[in-house]
């Protein structure tokens, strides 16, 4: 079974996040899952949330995804919630990969588990991979597929999907808030500033409910596959764990954290996982302007949306430094998270004051 040299692979797994792989390989066939020979093993670094292996058999290739070790979130890390979610979307959102079996039966690799076709295709990361180079204007264009894709994911029929019931009704924005404050102050260390003055503007300034649609959650460059041979189109959108009914200038703002401009500075630089920066790639501002321009959606200021994606980002980082802070990750790549939280504190409080002035 050969591969592009410019796919994404996975590398060596982690030390401490090793795999029983006789045993998922037994419970695979158990299912009827046609498999021949032991598979070859790697893990994906990109991800900082759930583990996500690549089993390359004789004659599959499957992505098996399971949660972290040590303290989770209530509500996150829910496997099975994820592998409904992909299940339902992929016959009217086809960039959806293939769900191949979910595992909930905890004596197998010690907790739940599912299993997914591999998509074979480019995965852009802070640098695009070795022998891939976008001119300025297929950057451009790489832009506006990934977010023409997301207005697509937006347009999705819920019913079509059967997934009306995914979401909690009215209240999604301040329950957002709501939630990620309790989460914030959960997963506190000696070393994180309160981030009490951001999460009372942000309570003080949730806006009404606008229009219900399946949001992603976590839509990023580096959470799409391009095609090989052209690495502007989107043929795939992974990692579903925060997927839900809400607000899609949330989903936008959540989108927006992650976008870092050539011109930011030295800690946002920091933070970027995706070639956002490349010379052609849209600016925050243009971004925003597209794809409202595409939905048709007016809001009469964007910075409530951006200041939530910065500040969620922040508590994202910071459960999972608390994790790496209490031992119970050893992935040297999280001991600075703390760090990172506390710039993008700072940075809403820039907007907050901007927005005030």
């Amino acid at each position: 079974m050969t591969e592009s040299s410019i796919t994404d692979r996975g590398g060596a797994v982690r030390s401490g996040e090793e795999l029983d792989v006789g045993a998922v390989t037994n419970w695979l066939l158990a299912q009827g899952i046609a498999l021949e020979g032991a598979p070859e093993v790697t893990q994906f670094s990109g991800g900082a949330s759930n583990w996500t292996y690549r089993l390359r058999y004789a004659n599959a290739d499957l992505i098996l995804r399971r949660p972290p070790a040590g303290t989770k979130a209530k509500s996150a890390h829910d496997m099975g919630r994820e592998f409904r979610v992909q299940q339902g979307l992929k016959p009217v959102f086809p960039q959806v990969p293939e769900m191949v079996a979910y595992c909930q039966d905890l004596s197998i690799i010690g907790d739940e588990f599912y299993v997914m076709q591999r998509l074979e295709g480019i995965i852009p990361r802070a640098r695009m991979p070795r022998g891939v180079s976008l001119t300025p204007t297929q950057a451009r264009q790489l832009c506006l597929n990934v977010i023409d894709k997301l207005v697509e994911l937006h347009r999705v029929d819920v019913e079509a999907a059967g997934l009306q019931k995914l979401g909690k009704g009215n209240g999604y924005c301040r329950r957002q808030i709501d939630g990620w404050s309790e989460r914030f102050a959960k997963a506190a260390t000696w070393n994180v500033w309160s981030a009490r003055p951001v999460v009372n503007w942000l309570k003080a300034n949730v806006p009404e409910d606008g229009a219900s649609c399946v949001i992603h959650g976590d839509y990023r460059l580096d959470n799409v596959v391009l095609a090989p041979d052209d690495p502007t189109r989107v043929i795939g959108v992974l990692d579903w764990e925060m997927a839900t009914l809400g607000d899609p200038l949330m989903d936008l703002g959540n989108s927006l954290a992650y976008w870092i401009e050539a011109g930011d500075g030295y800690f946002m630089q920091m933070l970027r996982r995706q070639p956002t920066w490349l010379p052609g790639m849209l600016t925050r501002r243009e971004v925003v302007a597209y794809y409202c321009e595409k939905t048709g959606l007016k809001p009469a200021s964007f910075a409530f949306y951006e200041v939530y994606g910065l500040f969620r980002l922040a508590v994202i980082l910071q459960q999972i430094y608390y994790r790496y802070h209490h031992k119970q990750t050893r992935n040297p790549a999280f001991k600075r998270f703390w760090l990172m939280s506390n710039y993008l504190n700072l940075r809403c409080l820039r907007i907050i004051r901007e927005q005030s002035r």
